[in-house]
């Protein structure tokens, strides 16, 4: 990996210094059951039900899995099978607030006195990747016997631009992600703790640099502002100089990286009893007539938010969850918030638009500014000629999305859309191998009984 070779994006940190602002309760939420990688949860309410803010409405189906909490009090409405942001089906649980947000009677702070019920307390609090990546808390956490872990990294970068919803956690939630590190530290035991934060956000790495002070394995590493600095293999190396190997785990180097918001949200579930039902969400984009920081329930439709915000103005061009360069765009604002959301963006013709793609000029910048090393246009070609084989031999399963190739392409290659598409390929290539082989097994086999 480049050290530092990678995309000065601009900061479009527009929101830094706003306070957020708690969203009015939405006549109705929608609750898929599929908001983290791995299994969806189940459901375990029916139509008609009377819900509470806080109640369990999805058991975690699976060791990678989270559940689901009702985000608002009120009826459930029906249970549908949607179109969730990637375009797969999932069950989602559409709940009709009564406007009381009524807590369910069971949230209390929790117990903890050892790993085990540090680690069960982390599921039960819903809490999962909350810088986007989405995977559960908990299964992160459950390490093997033989892993030394030398090294947590909270993940306070947030390097993509406009989103500032971490950073306002870092400065209003500074006891929380504080008191995470702690529960942290005595149950996970790990070497050292550091709190990643980019230099462009002064405020929160003066109060973290304070509150670290004679601390012994707890400190702040201040981090160039450079994209993308917040992915965790790149934050990983740039911090520990560790290089996490093709088809490794973050452990098998001896780190494991948490985003910040979700160190607040299971140290917040532990000391008050409620789970992840809101999420600070940054609305922005050249098209949002008033950007701020929203505090939302999860499964509010994206309407609502922007109503909130003022609106928005004629030349809406595109919208998306999360940031510009890693964002999925939404075809309508019915799309609620999931427990990944860190910013809805509204962003203008002007600069929504797609550039036209010109033939590739051999300048190699998308090699010099991949993070990972690899060549983006050879799995482009590899892809347009139909050959899984090159996509596997070129390693496109190191690639992280993180858009940087298609970013600073003269050409304007949309290099980074193909990237999901060719490593759909590969896994079909690859299915269809081990079913060949298969197949060919089980032949022989009988050839050998006659």
């Amino acid at each position: 990996m480049n050290k530092l070779g990678r995309v000065r994006a601009p900061h479009h940190k527009n929101t830094a210094m706003c306070v957020p602002e708690i969203l009015p309760i939405p006549a109705e939420v929608k609750l898929p059951m599929s908001m983290h990688s791995g299994t969806p949860a189940n459901p375990v309410v029916n139509v008609g039900d009377y819900v509470k803010v806080g109640q369990i409405i999805g058991e975690a189906s699976g060791f990678v899995s989270a559940p689901v909490h009702a985000s608002v009090s009120g009826k459930v409405k029906s249970i549908e099978t949607m179109d969730s942001i990637t375009g797969e089906k999932t069950v989602t649980i559409i709940i009709t607030s009564d406007g009381n947000q009524t807590p369910w009677e069971g949230m209390a702070p929790v117990n903890v006195t050892n790993t085990s019920e540090f680690l069960e307390a982390v599921r039960n609090s819903g809490a999962v990747g909350l810088g986007g990546a989405g995977y559960p808390t908990a299964p992160k956490f459950t390490l093997k016997d033989n892993v030394i872990l030398d090294y947590i990294l909270i993940n306070g970068a947030e390097c993509e631009p406009f989103i500032t919803s971490d950073s306002r956690t870092m400065l209003d939630e500074t006891e929380y992600v504080w008191e995470g590190v702690r529960l942290m530290k005595e149950f996970l035991k790990p070497k050292n703790i550091i709190i990643c934060i980019e230099k462009n956000k002064p405020e929160p790495i003066k109060k973290f640099q304070k509150l670290c002070e004679g601390r012994e394995g707890v400190s702040v590493r201040v981090l160039p502002s450079l994209y993308p600095q917040g992915e965790r293999k790149v934050l990983v190396y740039n911090v520990t100089g560790r290089v996490v190997p093709e088809g490794g785990r973050l452990p098998d180097v001896g780190c494991i990286v948490v985003n910040c918001t979700t160190v607040a949200t299971f140290a917040k579930y532990i000391k008050t009893g409620k789970p992840l039902v809101t999420k600070c969400v940054t609305v922005d984009g050249s098209a949002v007539k008033n950007p701020k920081n929203v505090i939302a329930p999860i499964g509010t439709p994206v309407r609502n938010i922007f109503d909130f915000c003022g609106g928005l103005k004629d030349d809406v061009k595109k919208i998306t969850l999360g940031g510009p360069m890693m964002g999925v765009a939404i075809p309508n604002q019915d799309i609620p918030i999931v427990k990944i959301t860190n910013a809805v963006l509204a962003l203008s013709a002007k600069d929504a638009s797609p550039p036209q793609p010109t033939p590739c000029i051999k300048c190699g910048r998308c090699l010099f500014k991949c993070p990972m090393h690899l060549m983006p246009p050879y799995f482009e070609n590899a892809f347009e000629l139909k050959k899984p084989e090159l996509l596997k031999k070129y390693k496109v399963n190191m690639c992280t999305e993180c858009a940087s190739c298609a970013y600073t392409c003269p050409a304007k290659r949309p290099l980074t859309q193909v990237m999901p598409l060719a490593k759909n390929m590969l896994w079909e290539y690859e299915q269809a191998q081990k079913a060949a082989k298969k197949a060919s097994s089980v032949s022989q086999e009988k050839k050998e009984a006659k």
